[in-house]
């Protein structure tokens, strides 16, 4: 079943015809892993219109604070406008890497946006996790080489493995073990 917010968000990326949301494979393994138990803070880079976010939200305790950065202000706006009855909800404009250090840490990261250069802000993103903290990273596919799984799945600092969410995508699953 898709929760009421998401297909709120899903209309709202047909309108605005953003097509760069995450899959619906994805967004149920976000909302499966945002329902687990002792979430305490949530985060997202690159909101887009909040497709992911809706489903991450849906999954969520209400209580729970959730923080998305998105960097073009119409999609921020945007995003801002569909979760505006939550006070759990910010939707942060700004480039993440300004905007969620102040948030952080964070019990679980969606990293939607600019997770394709690893070796220049890897580290960066590892920083927002808490200890056990949890990191989901889609639009994956089994390329060789490829610099974002070589990142996570060998990090030391990381437990990590790739999950095949549908026949074309593949995410990697995280925790921060350091």
């Amino acid at each position: 079943m898709t929760p009421p917010l998401v297909a709120r968000a899903a209309e709202l990326a047909a309108t605005l015809e953003f097509e760069s949301s995450c899959s619906p494979e994805t967004g149920r393994l976000l909302h499966v892993l945002a329902g687990m138990r002792g979430r305490e803070r949530v985060g997202e880079t690159g909101t887009g219109v909040g497709y992911g976010a809706a489903w991450i939200v849906s999954g969520l305790d209400p209580s729970v604070p959730f923080f998305s950065a998105e960097l073009d202000e119409a999609r921020a706006a945007a995003a801002a406008e569909l979760f505006h009855d939550d006070e759990h909800v910010r939707v942060l404009a700004g480039d993440w890497h300004d905007v969620l250090a102040p948030h952080a840490p964070f019990d679980l990261l969606f990293h939607d946006g600019s997770k394709r250069e690893p070796e220049r802000d890897g580290e960066e993103t590892l920083r927002l996790l808490a200890p056990r903290g949890l990191i989901v990273m889609d639009d994956l596919t089994r390329s060789s080489p490829d610099g974002v799984r070589d990142f996570w799945l060998e990090h030391p600092d990381v437990a990590a493995t790739e999950l095949q969410v549908s026949p074309e995508e593949a995410v990697i699953v995280a925790v921060r073990t350091r």
